[in-house]
Order: C-alpha cells, then sequence, then structure tokens
C-alpha cells in the first residue's frame, strides 16, 4: 500500500478501524504528510499487531 492509496480513501478507513478497534482515537488515526511511519508506529503499540498485520488490516476495509 502506497501513500497515495492511503490518503485517497483516509477518512472511510479511519472510520472503519474505529469501529473494529474502539480503543483508537483520532489521535492515533492522524494522517500527516511524512508521518505515516509514526502513525503505523502508534497502531502497531496500541493494538499489539506487526506492520505487516496492519498493512493487512487496512487493506481490507
Amino acid at each position: 500500500m502506497n501513500t497515495t492509496e492511503v490518503k485517497g480513501n483516509w477518512n472511510e478507513q479511519k472510520g472503519k478501524l474505529k469501529q473494529k478497534f474502539a480503543q483508537l482515537t483520532d489521535n492515533d488515526l492522524m494522517f500527516a504528510e511524512g508521518k505515516k511511519e509514526e502513525m503505523m508506529g502508534r497502531l502497531q503499540v496500541k493494538l499489539g499487531k506487526s506492520k505487516e498485520e496492519l498493512h493487512e488490516i487496512i487493506s481490507g476495509l
């Protein structure tokens, strides 16, 4: 998944992630230019998932 794919429908994906993982907040899912890895790191810690697992979850939304 590349940055363009994430940015293209991020608001929709963010809503689905919040439905699936109630513990996520808007701050956890803040996607800023150049900060994708930082956001993915926060999600890894909060959800206890690997980077690959997160990519699969987001791709499957």
